[in-house]
């Protein structure tokens, strides 16, 4: 059965690749770097007013404070140094919104600690309770079935459902590790069947061949796919055009 939500494509901008004026005419939602794993208050203001002038949803990115990592490993910290970091990088942000009277739609965690809060409650309950403490009304994009959903539903946090336009999945709903040739997809044909089928029929193919249950109302594609503009040039064309 179709669905009749409309679909929102967001990327992960301000990380440094310098792409997003490329890719904000093709997203209708974006989740900008605010300093743990990449950007500046420089960035930050420059991918806000892009963000304006496309009329495109903005979001906060918030990290383990890694530029080395890019974000995207687990790093030994107390629970006040990451709740200390990330309340800093959210409060940053809001300031530079506040600066161009933007508003803050949502939050999408990066990297390693997005996919930690899909299986860890303890650190899923931190995440929520520095959002609640930072902004008042904001949504947070959650992947389907995770902790972060159930934690953050339980902190009356309005959640969106979020699935991965460019990544292969799991049985159990996990992102296939990067470490593995066929974490991503790059072939712009199949992202389009990837997301035909996440979206009209609330499954996904997983890489051990099975179909699993998946909702999502918003599709992410990472800026730094090295076919990031080519794909959502055709994601824009075979979702939004008509």
């Amino acid at each position: 059965m179709d669905r009749t939500t409309k679909i929102d494509f967001n990327c992960d901008l301000g990380e440094g690749l310098n792409n997003e004026h490329l890719l904000m005419p093709y997203i209708s939602s974006c989740n900008i770097a605010c300093g743990g794993h990449a950007g500046s208050p420089q960035i930050i203001d420059k991918v806000i007013s892009l963000a304006l002038s496309h009329n495109v949803k903005i979001g906060v990115h918030p990290s383990y404070p890694d530029k080395e990592n890019f974000g995207r490993v687990v790093l030994e910290m107390t629970d006040l140094e990451l709740q200390g970091s990330l309340k800093n990088q959210l409060q940053l942000f809001k300031e530079r919104a506040a600066m161009q009277d933007a508003t803050i739609h949502h939050v999408k965690p990066h990297g390693a600690l997005y996919n930690l809060i899909a299986v860890d409650e303890e650190k899923a309950t931190l995440v929520s309770k520095v959002v609640q403490q930072v902004f008042e009304d904001v949504k947070l994009y959650v992947p389907f079935n995770s902790k972060i959903e159930k934690v953050a539903k339980d902190f009356g946090i309005e959640i969106v459902y979020e699935a991965f336009a460019d990544r292969n999945y799991n049985d159990d709903l996990t992102l296939v590790s990067r470490s593995e040739p066929n974490a991503t997809i790059s072939d712009k044909e199949k992202v389009v069947a990837h997301v035909k089928r996440m979206f009209h029929e609330s499954k996904v193919k997983t890489v051990q061949d099975n179909e699993r249950e998946m909702k999502a109302d918003t599709f992410c594609l990472h800026g730094d796919n090295e076919k990031a503009i080519e794909i959502l040039k055709n994601l824009h064309r075979e979702f939004l055009s008509h």
